[in-house]
């Protein structure tokens, strides 16, 4: 009876063969699967230290190292990983084959090994293949006892290898799929956050947030053309702080510039080292992308995505994904933008309805019931009831001024507040300037906005109004000038504001004036001048 075929020589490890080709299949998350499968490389051939280095096609070096026997404070002894344009990681690169070394060191290939880290004397290489593409290099170091990687170790990573292409391309293809489908989504979260009623500042914060947690980046930056044709850091989303990282700029005439302003793409390998990178902040990140944020032929801005020094360098589906993800953001800023306008105009015209309103209606009942008493009053017999018609009549004069001056409010465009009292008067002239066909010239003396208090400041702006509305319907009217004097010296000798609003229209026949506080007004040549002060 036969006993059958004796095992050779390969017979032997098939079991851990089997063992490791089922390890390194078992996990569909990409990095999950290159670790197990330079652990298993390194159990299978009895090495001591193992590496799997990820190979960029286009750059030509390494942009991941997965290693295997090598502890965290080894790691950080080492300091930053090769990136295989040198040396016998830069060998497999080059020529993609399978290489066994006795001693590396007497290799002249080899360019040595940095401070920190083990002395490593055998050598074995083979590439790893997905779909006939070189994906990254296997590199084991140091068979243990001192021996060296034989022709069957080399024929067991080869196996390895090809068993592993076939699951790295699998997890490849999840990994893609659910970085599609978080940018995707993380798109669509924009475009729902934008079209909310965000204020431009914080639309702009929530595309930087959502792209620096999308590209796991140090930070989302939003870049926008200035004044003089450089660009500016307008908004910053970072783990932490973002210090100073707003308000940075790009001078005119940087390398990157250029390109950031003609809407294109640039990415960068290492800010800190690049030499078009001139700004400031550069040191403090290592990969980064620089993306156009552009729809409709509108540049919006650049989206910049840095990660930290050391970080592994963006993948091109990580570039396309990016590119996609802002362009949807800025078209989706543009349509915020102009639903902005759109809710705008509806609220401008609702205010000029209720202004045509109160003109139309409120005010000239008003005006008539001022009439009638007008008419009673000389019909009066008594003098206390003729007294008390005249109060009544000139309340009514008060309560048309004041409707009036609701109505001149209401017919300004809508827009942000201003918080300073300088912005509030400038806001006022330009209001005004929509009714008169021209903008009325505003002129300050002092520290108008430290000076003046809040409750001055209203009293001012509200006879501000009064006169603007006034002078809008003088006729022949074709100029108008304001003037804040906050370094004004009242009659008593008291520090004080004063406002002046001349204009040169035809003067009304009734009298003018402004409020009980000190001021006055008087006609000159041609036109009108009203005059509040206040003390400080």
């Amino acid at each position: 009876m036969s006993e059958g075929p004796v095992p050779g020589p390969v017979d032997g490890p098939r079991v851990p063969l089997l063992e490791a080709v089922l390890s390194v299949g078992t996990d569909l998350e990409l990095r999950a699967t290159l670790k197990h499968l330079v652990d298993a490389a390194a159990e299978l051939t009895d090495a001591a230290y193992g590496a799997l280095g990820v190979v960029d096609p286009a750059q030509g070096r390494l942009t991941e190292l997965f290693t295997a026997g090598m502890d965290e404070a080894t790691r950080a002894a080492i300091g930053r990983l090769p990136c295989g344009d040198a040396g016998l990681l830069g060998v497999l690169i080059k020529d993609p084959k399978p290489l066994r070394l006795t001693d590396l060191t007497e290799d002249p290939r080899s360019c040595g090994m940095p401070a920190g880290h083990p002395p490593m004397r055998s050598f074995i290489g083979v590439p790893v293949l997905v779909r006939a593409e070189v994906f990254g290099n296997l590199y084991l170091t140091d068979k243990r006892h001192g021996a060296a990687f034989t022709a069957e170790d080399e024929q067991l990573l080869r196996i390895l290898a090809a068993q592993a292409g076939i699951a790295i391309g699998n997890a490849r293809l999840y990994e893609a799929a659910r970085q599609r489908e978080r940018w995707i989504e993380g798109a669509a979260a924009v475009t729902t956050a934008l079209l909310s009623r965000k204020s431009p500042t914080d639309a702009l914060m929530v595309v930087a947030e959502q792209a620096r947690k999308l590209a796991d980046a140090a930070a989302g930056v939003i870049l926008q053309p200035t004044v003089d044709g450089g660009m500016e850091i307008v908004t910053a989303s970072t783990h932490g702080d973002p210090g100073d990282l707003v308000g940075t700029t790009i001078s005119p005439g940087s390398p990157v510039l250029d390109q950031l302003l003609g809407g294109e793409a640039v990415f960068v390998e290492d800010s800190s080292t690049d030499p078009r990178m001139t700004t400031p902040v550069r040191a403090r990140f290592g990969p980064s992308m620089l993306l156009p944020l552009q729809a409709e032929g509108r540049l919006i801005g650049t989206l910049a995505l840095p990660r930290r020094i050391g970080a592994r360098t963006y993948t091109a589906t990580e570039r396309v994904l990016a590119g996609h993800f802002a362009q949807q953001a800025a078209l989706a800023l543009v349509l915020a933008d102009a639903q902005e306008s759109r809710e705008r105009l509806a609220v401008f015209e609702d205010r000029d309805r209720i202004a045509r309103d109160l003109h139309d209606l409120v005010v000239q009942r008003l005006f008539a019931t001022g009439m009638m008493l007008d008419a009673a009053k000389r019909r009066a017999q008594l003098t206390d009831v003729e007294d008390t018609i005249g109060k009544a009549v000139d309340e009514l004069d008060s309560t048309i001024q004041e409707v009036r001056t609701a109505i001149f409010a209401l017919q300004q465009p809508p827009a942000d507040a201003p918080t300073s009292f300088r912005g509030k008067v400038l806001r006022e002239a330009a209001g005004v300037a929509a009714v008169l066909g021209f903008q009325p010239s505003a002129q300050f003396t002092g520290a108008v906005d430290s000076r003046i208090g809040e409750r001055t400041a209203g009293h001012l702006l509200t006879n501000l109004r009064r006169a603007l509305e006034t002078a809008s319907r003088r006729p022949e009217v074709s100029r108008i000038e304001i003037t804040v004097d906050a370094a004004a010296r009242l009659p008593d000798g008291r520090d004080g504001v004063r406002l002046t609003v001349y204009d040169d229209g035809a003067r009304d026949a009734a009298a003018e004036g402004g409020d009980s506080g000190g001021e006055g007004d008087g006609e000159g040549v041609a036109g009108t001048t009203l005059t509040w002060q206040s003390p400080l």
